[in-house]
């Protein structure tokens, strides 16, 4: 009797383990990955999804370390990154998910609208530091940046300041929450942030992208039709071994009532 006990024990943890996943990575993805998960586990009860963050290079370190069922992240995964997993004989499996628009911000009380690429070139690399160099007032420039694990820090240097380094001293912030909060607190501050967290405490700069003819802002729309030039799909990696304890959850995510969660967060449907 004790061992049918025990057995029926240990089929039950195993049905369990079965059905918990973990997701870790990019802080951009987070709050997409918990509603994600939140509307699947509605609708599995039987479901487990824990979403944690950290950054695009920790989620897929975590992955790499077998600690994460799946890596979210806001770049792509790296050519060193899939080495690794294939000295372990893995192979990293890549679903896109979402489309991103980055969102630069200042704080509301800055009356500065628009920004062209080159000068949030020069802004981010130091070679532009007062407000006054690109029609503010008379006031220092405070950039904040991601920390260096973040894809998002990685995705910004190569799309606007076109692998060139960020400036020496540059306030890195280990969340994009903390840059937020920075910036509304700070007249001078300047960021980047995914178009999810936009909040009335910060103000969104129109940016241009062809030295200054057209300036756009960053909305949902604007990156559906292409308008707004800061715009990056957002991933899932998974080990290929692990498909099938992944797969039911990647389906729903990538379902209509997925994509429908992807639009309410503040993200662009991938279809």
């Amino acid at each position: 009797m004790k061992k049918i006990i025990l057995t029926a024990v240990l089929i039950a943890a195993s049905i369990t383990a079965a059905n918990a996943q973990k997701i870790k990575g990019s802080d951009t993805v987070l709050p997409l990955s918990q509603q994600e998960a939140e509307s699947f586990m509605k609708a599995n009860p039987s479901a487990t999804v824990t979403v944690t963050g950290g950054g695009s290079g920790v989620g897929l370190s975590a992955l790499l370390e077998g600690t994460t069922d799946i890596a979210q992240a806001s770049r792509r995964i790296k050519f060193d990154e899939r080495r690794k997993l294939q000295a372990q004989g893995k192979s990293a499996k890549e679903v896109i998910i979402a489309y991103d628009a980055l969102a630069i911000v200042v704080n509301p009380a800055n009356k500065v609208t628009n920004l062209t690429r080159e000068q949030l070139e020069g802004i981010f690399t130091g070679k532009i530091t007062n407000w006054k160099e690109v029609g503010g007032a008379d006031m220092k420039i405070v950039p904040y940046a991601r920390e260096t694990s973040s894809g998002t820090y990685e995705f910004f240097k190569e799309s606007v300041l076109k692998n060139k380094n960020y400036m020496n001293g540059i306030m890195s912030m280990p969340a994009t929450g903390a840059i937020i909060q920075s910036i509304s607190q700070t007249k001078g501050g300047i960021g980047y942030v995914g178009l999810a967290y936009l909040n009335s405490s910060v103000k969104p700069i129109h940016v241009s992208y062809d030295n200054g003819k057209t300036f756009t802002e960053p909305s949902v729309e604007n990156a559906k039709n292409e308008t707004y030039p800061i715009v990056r799909p957002l991933y899932y990696y998974y080990e290929a071994g692990s498909a099938g304890k992944v797969k039911s959850f990647i389906d729903y995510v990538l379902s209509p009532t997925g994509q429908r969660i992807v639009s309410e967060v503040g993200f662009i449907p991938v279809k």
